[in-house]
């Protein structure tokens, strides 16, 4: 009994956190359609970036990690604006163009894009999971990361689900050109902005 109040805890404090991800996850699912591997490339992304969240945060609640000063973690939105920047000149170019035999195949996704679009988005996961570690015991830390990561492949999951619902997955298929580097450039402006990067 006394490990299902933390497990509780962790299933809440995870949807607060991270429900955002469903719209990013579900663009990546859309990007890479049709691709071998796309939900294993996704899953191990998502796994690597959050686990690094993850770290982080019970590094820095333990007090180990003094190696990441607070107003570093603002900076970590020039990884999805770079991102989001690349993608919108590539379809500008016209380098993401499909015609409709190519759509098909959709394109590749990386496990590293995921993972460090995943990192970048997680400052505010850190600074909602350190303070929470610092106030529970070491079991519940252990209970907290365990559901943590559970989760993260139920999030997958979803995002994968609502990608491919048919009036979704075609709002998608039709938009994902503009829509995947919007939201990537506008996830990197919000990280900056509200991390005040660059004096902001």
């Amino acid at each position: 009994m006394d490990l299902l109040t933390p497990a509780l805890q962790a299933i809440g404090l995870f949807l607060a956190t991270n429900i955002d991800d469903i719209i990013v996850l579900s663009l990546f699912f859309a990007r890479g359609a049709g691709m071998r591997g796309t939900t294993g490339k996704i899953l191990a992304g998502q796994y690597l970036g959050f686990g690094a969240i993850l770290a982080a945060s019970v590094l820095v609640s333990l007090g180990a990690a003094t190696f990441l000063p607070e107003e570093a973690i603002a900076y970590f939105g020039l990884i999805p604006l770079a991102l989001g920047l690349y993608a919108a000149w590539k379809a500008w170019r016209g380098d993401d163009d499909d015609d409709d035999d190519e759509k098909i195949a959709g394109k590749a996704i990386s496990a590293w894009t995921v993972a460090g679009v995943t990192f970048a988005n997680g400052g505010d996961n850190i600074g909602v999971y350190v303070p929470v570690f610092v106030t529970v015991g070491t079991g519940a830390i252990v209970a907290y990361s365990i559901v943590f990561l559970l989760l993260v492949a139920v999030l997958v999951l979803l995002a994968k689900f609502v990608a491919t619902r048919k009036p979704i997955a075609e709002i998608l298929e039709r938009w994902e050109h503009v829509l995947f580097p919007l939201v990537l450039i506008g996830l990197g402006v919000v990280i900056l902005v509200e991390g005040g990067a660059f004096g902001l």
